[in-house]
């Protein structure tokens, strides 16, 4: 009778030790806003890879057209997008490269040296209302690119002058889910 204890007593160990060291259930809220809670929310690029080198066409020193993007497995309940590309090590703070909204949750890709029908593009850190690409000043590091896109639950109204500051401050208690694709570059001296 013995051994028969230990194992039962084992197991019972064991199945203690798996059910604690189970990972927390996921949000039942977030779960059900996913199109398929397997797969998360992606923005992707054919350009370069999440951490990867942006390529000179895509920067200052190139074409200066932004890359391709590839949007994936968004909320169901997406009502737009918006995209914002900045960079976090510009020598004054974080310095804006594009800013993008109300961009149609049926979106999938953003083709290279384009803009999706029917946004607004807001002011970027250059003062213009359209992608300037990566710029760092020479002698620095290599500077981080965030390409950061965010499903919103509803639509923005904000003048089509604003930065992102303002885009921020709208978004708010809107966003059902955000997802970065990082690049980096640094200028040839």
């Amino acid at each position: 009778m013995k051994p028969l204890v230990l194992i039962l007593f084992l197991a019972i160990v064991i199945l203690g030790i798996f059910l604690f060291n189970l990972p927390p259930k996921q949000n039942q809220t977030q779960e059900s806003t996913m199109k398929n809670p397997n797969e998360s929310f992606q923005v992707k690029s054919t350009a370069f890879k999440d951490n990867g080198t942006i390529p000179e066409k895509y920067t200052c020193d190139g074409e200066d057209v932004n890359p391709f993007l590839e949007i994936k497995n968004p909320p169901e309940e997406t009502k737009v997008f918006t995209l914002v590309v900045d960079d976090p090590d510009a020598p004054g703070g974080v310095w804006d490269h594009w800013v993008v909204w109300n961009i149609s949750p049926k979106t999938q890709y953003i083709s290279e040296d384009s803009v999706p029908s029917d946004v607004v593009q807001g002011k970027n850190s250059f003062g213009k209302r359209k992608y300037r690409g990566p710029c760092p000043p020479f002698g620095h590091d290599a500077h981080h690119y965030r390409f950061t896109v965010y499903a919103l639950d509803t639509v923005l109204n904000i003048p089509e002058n604003s930065g992102s500051d303002v885009l921020m401050s709208a978004m708010g208690s809107h966003i059902l889910a955000q997802t970065r694709l990082t690049g980096m570059y640094k200028r040839k001296e």
